[in-house]
């Protein structure tokens, strides 16, 4: 669990920027999402989904998002969608490489690497609990919720 105490940059629910590290949650479940890119269809829509559910989720677990995005454009897209949760910046992608959601992807017939949108719920210890890998953004929050309220 390597992980907890990596110190990234991150932009917390408040819209202040401040260096976190996982261990920082010690004794709250997190849920923490890995998403490709800041104002793209699909990340704006999960990071709205949240958003959105926000009240139904913090009193079970923090939200936490993770692009490889600058903490300027993580700035500029809390801002522009009113995001109520903490953006941390991974651009050298060290924590996605640590959770596997940094691989191989496919555009096009273009081969590349990059985030695959994943999301996992660590419990109080930091311990993944549940994993959901290339996540469909249609739906997913109510299945993030669905496996909180068990």
């Amino acid at each position: 669990m390597q992980y907890l105490n990596m110190v990234l940059p991150a932009i917390d629910e408040n819209g202040q920027e401040k260096e976190i590290k996982l261990s920082d949650f010690a004794g709250k479940k997190v849920v923490l999402y890995f998403y490709p890119k800041d104002n793209t269809s699909g990340c704006t829509q999960e990071a709205c989904d949240f958003r959105d559910n926000f009240n139904r989720l913090t009193p079970k677990a923090v939200v936490i998002g993770v692009s490889p995005d600058s903490i300027k454009s993580h700035i500029k897209f809390k801002e522009k969608q009113n995001l109520n949760f903490t953006l941390i910046s991974d651009t050298e992608h060290k924590l996605a490489e640590q959770f596997g959601a940094w691989g191989e992807k496919s555009m096009y017939g273009r081969k590349y690497f990059g985030i695959i949108r994943s999301t996992f719920i660590l419990n109080e210890r930091g311990e993944i609990e549940k994993e959901w890998r290339k996540v469909k953004v249609k739906g997913h929050v109510e299945e993030v919720l669905g496996e909180l309220t068990k």
